[in-house]
């Protein structure tokens, strides 16, 4: 099967929203009048980013899934994507399941392909995502003031758990590491929080390398500090309970594992009650796990407010 076989097969789709798809050297997007364009870029690198063992149609919605991630911390509404795809061959079932799990998604959140490119080479998949989102509405990492509460999405550190089983640093019982798996394999991204999020939340970002490390560009870029409850955050671990591990490794999930891709963000107290409305509208868990402080740097605490020794770091390619 040749390149534009494969193209032809297994991605290419007429386009329904976008005035030009798969099959010209530009595709044409056009977002609605008033609407600015949301643009994210993520590369997944086979032994960096995902194992040689994931299931392909996770694999799929993974890639998807974390630049839907993007576009939902700054609360915009997905339009489309490209797909620049690196395979060292033809394999059809692998393309047949991958391509199933990216469109499961993509269909799921309106958001078609229109482009791309593919080449032999070691596996890569490189998504652009592209989003829209009212002028002036965009959440961003900026706005964040002292004494605005800090949030978080759905649940924190599952992904970590699973990648410690992985690399035999801990040991899981089935069921746990099961579903703990997916959620390393299979994210959620919060598309329609983000969204819901407009207006109310102060400033947000995804949670893709870890919580401290992640919340620290909201930190940087709002030029603020904060104080965040290490027991609130280990509280969201959905497998914690059933893991019998003890606080330290839990502490280490929570606020140092990375590709949960849930959304952390801030938002003014009196906002309490809509950011509660938010969740429940997109359907989706919310938690306050610390507030945003005038005094620069992070400080980390216990329930009782007693400050954790423990460190956290956070993911970084080239560290």
């Amino acid at each position: 099967m040749g390149e534009f076989d494969l193209i032809t097969r297994y991605f290419q789709r007429p386009a329904t929203r976008s005035p030009l798809g798969v099959g010209d050297d530009c595709a044409l997007l056009a977002p609605a009048p008033g609407m600015q364009l949301a643009v994210s870029c993520d590369m997944l690198v086979e032994g960096r980013h995902f194992l040689s063992t994931v299931d392909p149609s996770r694999l799929g919605h993974k890639a998807l899934a974390v630049n839907l991630s993007d576009l939902a911390a700054c609360g915009a509404k997905p339009l489309a994507f490209t797909l620049a795809l690196a395979l060292p061959g033809v394999d059809e079932p692998w393309l047949e399941a991958f391509s199933r799990g990216l469109f499961a998604l993509a269909d799921e959140h309106g958001c078609e392909l229109v482009g791309g490119d593919t080449t032999r080479g070691p596996l890569n998949i490189c998504i652009t995502v592209f989003g829209e989102v009212p002028a002036g509405a965009a959440l961003l990492r900026s706005g964040a003031h002292a004494g605005d509460d800090i949030w978080v999405s759905g649940t924190l550190g599952d992904a970590r758990l699973a990648l410690e089983a992985f690399r035999g640093t801990l040991a899981l019982p089935a069921d746990v590491f099961a579903q703990a798996r997916r959620r390393m394999e299979q994210p959620t991204p919060r598309v329609a929080l983000g969204q819901a999020l407009r207006g109310t939340a102060s400033a947000a970002v995804d949670v893709s390398d870890g919580l401290v490390g992640d919340l620290g560009h909201i930190l940087a870029s709002s030029k603020v500090g904060a104080t965040l409850d290490a027991d609130a955050a280990t509280g969201l671990i959905a497998a914690a309970a059933a893991s019998g591990l003890g606080t330290e490794i839990l502490r280490t999930c929570a606020l140092s594992g990375g590709d949960d891709y849930e959304l952390v963000f801030t938002a003014p107290t009196a906002a309490r009650a809509a950011v509660e409305q938010a969740g429940k509208e997109s359907a989706t868990r919310v938690a306050r796990i610390g507030r945003i402080d005038a005094e620069a740097g992070l400080r980390i605490v216990d329930a009782g407010g007693t400050p954790v020794s423990q460190r956290f770091g956070s993911f970084d390619h080239f560290v």
